[in-house]
């Protein structure tokens, strides 16, 4: 049954943690209990790991997990895109096929949407998949694909049909990563990790079963898995990926309450907007400088941004409670989310001083604001660029004219752009 009342919800799952976190427990058998619980992920439905929370109840259950140090569910793409995608659009059997495995940490999601030749227009995107009886073939590049190194399953558009406009003939696929028609290959950053990959795709095989949704209505399955992406990139997403983990091929088998060394650029991103917000209001106190007023008056600027991409996020999910589509209310947080990263750089930096100009855990606050303001460019693109969710605020929301679009009605093999392999 959903609970109704904020202090209801905090009172039982604070009870829930207190009666069921053991630290010392393998991390995989923990992130078993705490899915058959369904306070891992308290706004997906009860039916699939969750108790159908609202964003408002379930920053409650992040609280009383807090409270009692336990360690959050699994965090990435699987959780956050994959996982609430299959949900709105898949079979009962696919749900139950993969579902359980993700949100007990035993499989890793990545994204396979983005191309050299298509970023901010996904759906001139050229990987194509053809039928071969109960299986399609695919063939071509992605790229920009985090973690797809350690992942076990991709979520994959690809073209399925050239004889229509480019946003009809496209297909949602899930795809075996572990096959040998699938290369990827690591790209370094100038953080120094390598979040990112390229991937290769080479008569890869995807069952006639993954498909998400209809062949060929793919476009409308990828909106949503976007969505949720930006949602999960707003601050308040990245507040609430701060009470989840990220997970390596060994972690499964470790004490759950041991502190995993993995993470990498998202990890610190969380930290800085975890525990609404505490580190940012903070900051000028953990630099030393708590009485700069220049200073504290900056910092509050950024937490004022926080807080409104945290409302725009309360809006996405009342929204979806309503049985309404994904509206401007993403964008918007997404746009929002991008400046406050960008402002939370520059004053990180100025912050730190000539400390800033160092990186490794021996820095104030283990470097992790360093990491952020390499990483920071990132979130202006990931999930649509700026200049993308600025295109859907103008003509979604203002009314304003949309950019003239030549290739709407034209079938993608008639464009004389980005058709070519």
């Amino acid at each position: 049954m959903t609970l109704v009342g904020p202090a209801r919800v905090r009172e039982e799952a604070e009870s829930w943690f207190r009666e069921n976190w053991d630290p010392e427990i393998p991390l995989g058998h923990w992130w078993e209990r705490l899915a058959d619980s369904g306070w891992g992920f308290p706004t997906w439905p009860e039916r699939w790991f969750g108790r159908g929370l609202s964003t408002d109840q379930a920053k409650q259950v992040e609280a009383a997990r807090a409270a009692v140090g336990a360690v959050g569910p699994p965090s990435g793409i699987g959780v956050m895109m994959a996982g609430p995608t299959i949900i709105d659009h898949g079979t009962e059997e696919q749900c139950q096929r993969f579902l359980p495995d993700m949100v007990t940490g035993k499989d890793v999601w990545c994204q396979l949407f983005s191309e050299p030749g298509a970023g901010s227009d996904l759906a001139g995107l050229q990987a194509r998949a053809e039928r071969d009886g109960d299986e399609w073939v695919v063939n071509g590049q992605k790229v920009w694909t985090s973690g797809a190194q350690f992942s076990k399953w991709g979520i994959l558009i690809a073209r399925t049909s050239v004889d229509v406009p480019k946003h009809e003939g496209i297909t949602f696929f899930v795809i075996d990563m572990d096959q040998p028609g699938i290369e990827v290959r690591p790209l370094k950053e100038m953080t120094g990790g390598a979040t990112f990959n390229e991937v290769f795709m080479t008569d890869a095989r995807v069952p006639h079963a993954n498909v998400i949704g209809e062949p060929n209505r793919g476009w409308g399955v990828a909106v949503t898995t976007l969505t949720h992406e930006r949602n999960s990139l707003g601050a308040s997403g990245m507040a609430n990926a701060a009470g989840g983990v990220m997970i390596g091929r060994n972690d499964l088998d470790r004490p759950a309450g041991r502190r995993s060394s993995g993470g990498g650029e998202m990890a610190g991103m969380a930290a800085a907007f975890g525990g609404g917000g505490a580190m940012i209001a903070g900051l000028p106190a953990l630099v030393g400088r708590g009485d700069d007023k220049v200073l504290r008056d900056k910092v509050m600027r950024i937490y004022t941004l926080m807080e409104i991409t945290r409302y725009t996020s309360l809006r996405v999910q009342a929204a979806k409670a309503a049985g309404r589509g994904p509206g401007p209310e993403v964008s918007t947080g997404k746009l929002v989310a991008s400046e406050l990263v960008r402002q939370l750089r520059d004053v990180g930096l100025e912050a730190l001083g000539p400390h800033g100009q160092l990186m490794g855990d021996d820095t104030p606050l283990g470097g992790m604001l360093q990491q952020l303001a390499l990483f920071s460019p990132a979130i202006s693109i990931a999930g649509g660029s700026d200049q993308i969710q600025r295109n859907i605020i103008g003509e979604r929301v203002l009314g304003l004219p949309g950019e003239p679009r030549v290739d709407k009605d034209v079938p993608f093999a008639d464009l004389k752009v980005g058709t070519q392999r």
